[in-house]
């Protein structure tokens, strides 16, 4: 049975000043014969949204255009039951609110959306949930200071938790620690160590269970339905799950490779660790001969922030050290303490610590770079340290180097780390392009394989979770810090960012919710972010499937895998509705109830373009729905204009762009075609992380496409963007219509 469609036009915010509404509802009822066309002043109000649902009660309407705001506006007013389509045509702040009032131009540009939305409408179809069985219990994985305070926040919102600790206890590196720097009032007292406490809470806690020596064999499966086979020594057993949190924090970074800073000449050179283990058996003394340490020197960012070991901060060591300084200070004042330093970080309430230590009579501070560390004479060592304030070099004689070690992620192998930093180096350097093919090859397996494959996943893309360059899982850091690339699993503490156990304690509540979130909407067969609450999914026919293995490969969340043949198999709780997959298949059999290429194509093909001699050319712009579109709402929203001749059409992602977008638009006789997405590259700022650069990486292809159809390739222009640079975006579109009116009309119009 065909759609009954519903076309309604506000003319409130200006909408009605700006444009014929008359000759708008002609549109609808005369080219399209919408049965059912009605405008209102205020269709968002009362009385508007009366007028929508009697005709969906009474009249049959079973698919609706709204044109009036932008689609981020007023999500709430204009959703109706789960089974409705709804469209929404943004008249205000892309029209109204950006050009010229009552002109031909702007008339013209109404005209366009409304065709564009009113022919996506007619191919769109209902959205049905999954219906799935789900688990809402959570797998939380590492037993230290972060797993813990993840599983009871998620307990103590009701849910149930597995926990599982590799080691035969749980605690993790904060159990070997007997005072911790201080994070209440007046935070100038070190406190004892609370995760002792915390052990027995979790322990004791009716909805954990609490799993030790055990380690993950393999983890199948998707959001909600996770199965995860443990084994602690007997037969493997297996687990459901909804989410993963991964908690398994860090580890000290390598002391023997800092023979520079003197470890493993002296054994009076130590670690921050090991300087805990010796301060927590008794009198702190001299591992080389048993006598009192006199004096202590602490090297802060030994190997942190250091290009040749770990090019980061790994942001708990100033506090570490400063609370080492004062245990020595508590047992023996009159000990000498150095630290030499870089930087000094101590944010918020811990400069109020750190001003304690520093004014004690025997703190001494120095901002410099450890240039070697001797013994002197068989009576202690030498240190010696360029002072980087006054230019000087400086020896301080010391009983103990404590060397404030970095922190590395426990889902990483730092040889692994080393040759995945060597092959995006090559990358970057544009070298040869058979060096640059093989280093990308490297930095591909080695993103998804460059760690210790704790959570054994049976992922086409790989066991582990995607890294970056240091090891850490790739979250989306702008936009969802506890996301990671495998939707429903999420990283907190020490394993994702560098981090202090107070900080780690926070990241393992925002986790938990985040995964507690994630289950919910499993339950509701809705996407997890950034499309919160979607309940598309995309569809394959794959009868026409060539395997390829384009949208396998290319899916940012391994959300496809593949059979034997090579076939992919979707999961479709993993998915987060990008259609990156959809943008990447040449046979174009991917698609969505609500978001396809057949869709896309068909509002291009509803665009007006006139004659070449009316003198008005037309230039399509496909934006990113995360930042680019929301940019041109915000340059509408402060009246600023542009030229009324660009046609805009929002992608999920610009991932999803199809090629053959471009093919229709330029055979259409368009002028000018722009792409805009999100910024990509190592800060990237893409909310499904790899589309813009994928998008960038396929439009290659284009210029072969521009020499076929005998154009220019100036016609087409592709921007990153940010949202916070909304105030370019006007001139950029002005900008580039002059270049497409210098190049004259494209010559296909007319056919």
């Amino acid at each position: 049975m065909g759609k009954k469609l519903g076309v309604y036009i506000c003319g409130g915010c200006s909408i009605g000043e700006s444009l014929d509404v008359a000759r708008l509802m002609s549109v609808a009822q005369k080219e399209y014969q919408t049965p059912v066309c009605r405008t209102h002043p205020f269709l968002c109000g009362d009385e508007g949204l009366a007028i929508i649902r009697k005709d969906l009660a009474e009249n049959g309407v079973d698919s609706v255009v709204i044109a009036a705001c932008s689609p981020r506006m007023k999500s709430a007013a204009f959703n109706f039951n789960s089974g409705m389509i709804v469209e929404r045509v943004n008249l205000r702040e892309h029209v109204a609110w950006c050009h010229k009032e009552r002109d031909e131009d702007t008339q013209m540009l109404a005209e366009d959306y409304l065709r564009m939305g009113i022919s996506k409408a007619q191919k769109m179809e209902a959205l049905e949930p999954l219906a799935e069985g789900i688990s809402k219990a959570l797998l939380v994985v590492g037993g230290g200071i972060t797993g813990i305070t993840a599983a009871l926040e998620a307990a103590e919102a009701d849910y149930d938790v597995v926990l599982v600790e590799k080691e035969p206890r749980l605690g993790g590196s904060l159990a070997g620690l007997q005072k911790l720097a201080p994070t209440h009032s007046p935070y100038t007292e070190l406190e004892d160590n609370l995760v002792f406490a915390k052990i027995q809470e979790v322990s004791r806690h009716p909805k954990v269970k609490v799993f030790t020596s055990t380690r993950i064999v393999k983890t199948e499966g998707q959001p909600g339905i996770f199965d995860v086979t443990l084994q602690n020594g007997g037969a493997p057993f297996v687990q459901r799950v909804g989410a993963i949190v991964l908690a398994t924090g860090a580890k000290p970074y390598d002391a023997s490779k800092l023979a520079h800073l003197g470890y493993g000449a002296s054994p009076d050179v130590v670690t921050g660790e090991q300087f805990e283990a010796m301060a927590a058996a008794g009198p702190l003394t001299r591992p080389s001969d048993g006598k009192p340490a006199r004096s202590v020197l602490f090297v802060q960012c030994a190997g942190s922030r250091d290009p040749n070991h770990l090019p980061y901060c790994s942001a708990f060591c100033c506090m570490a050290t400063l609370k080492q300084v004062d245990l020595v200070h508590q047992r023996s004042p009159e000990t000498k303490t150095y630290i030499i330093y870089r930087d000094i970080i101590t944010t918020g309430q811990y400069e109020r610590y750190y001003a304690k230590v520093q004014n004690h009579p025997a703190t001494f501070l120095l901002k410099g770079e450890v240039t070697g560390v001797r013994n002197h004479n068989g009576s202690g060592l030498q240190v010696e340290v360029k002072d980087t304030l006054l230019g000087e070099a400086v020896r301080i004689p010391a009983d103990l180097v404590v060397l404030a070690t970095g922190l590395v992620p426990n889902a990483a192998d730092n040889d692994a780390l080393r040759i995945l930093r060597d092959a995006q180096a090559t990358v970057r350097k544009n070298e040869s392009a058979t060096q640059r093919a093989e280093a990308e090859k490297t930095v591909a397996k080695l993103q998804c394989h460059a760690g210790t494959e704790i959570l054994n996943l049976t992922y086409r893309q790989g066991s582990d979770l995607p890294v970056l360059q240091d090891g850490f899982p790739n979250s989306n850091f702008v936009c969802f810090p506890y996301e990671t690339l495998r939707t429903g699993i999420y990283a907190a503490g020490a394993v994702r960012a560098p981090m202090d156990y107070a900080r780690a304690q926070e990241d393992a509540a925002g986790a938990a919710m985040k995964a507690i979130q994630c289950v919910e909407m499993a339950t509701r067969g809705q996407a997890v972010h950034p499309r919160a609450g979607d309940l598309s999914y995309p569809s394959f026919f794959l009868q026409r499937c060539t395997q390829c293995k384009r949208c396998t490969e290319e899916c940012p969340f391994g959300s496809l895998d593949e059979d034997e043949k090579g076939t992919p198999k979707f999961n479709p709780y993993r998915c987060r509705r990008c259609g990156v997959c959809m943008g990447a298949c040449p046979e174009r059999i991917i698609s969505f109830k609500n978001y396809s290429v057949d869709m896309i194509a068909g509002m291009i093909k509803a665009i007006q373009v006139p004659e070449e001699d009316e003198g008005k050319p037309r230039a399509l712009l496909f934006m990113c729905e995360n930042d680019a579109y929301p940019a041109l709402d915000l340059a509408g929203m402060n009246h600023v204009t542009y030229d009324p001749n660009v046609r805009v059409i929002p992608l999920r992602c610009l991932g999803s762009l199809n090629i053959v977008w471009i093919a229709d638009a330029l055979s259409r006789g368009i002028d000018g075609v722009m792409l805009m997405g999100c910024k990509y590259g190592e800060d990237y700022q893409c909310h499904f992380a790899k589309g813009s650069e994928i998008a960038n990486r396929r439009l290659e292809n284009v210029k072969e496409t521009l020499q076929r159809l005998q154009l220019e390739p100036e016609r087409i222009e592709v921007w990153q963007f940010s949202i916070d640079e909304y105030g370019k975006l006007p001139q950029m579109i002005d900008k580039f219509m002059n270049r497409v009116r210098e190049l004259g009309p494209n010559p296909y119009k007319g056919f």
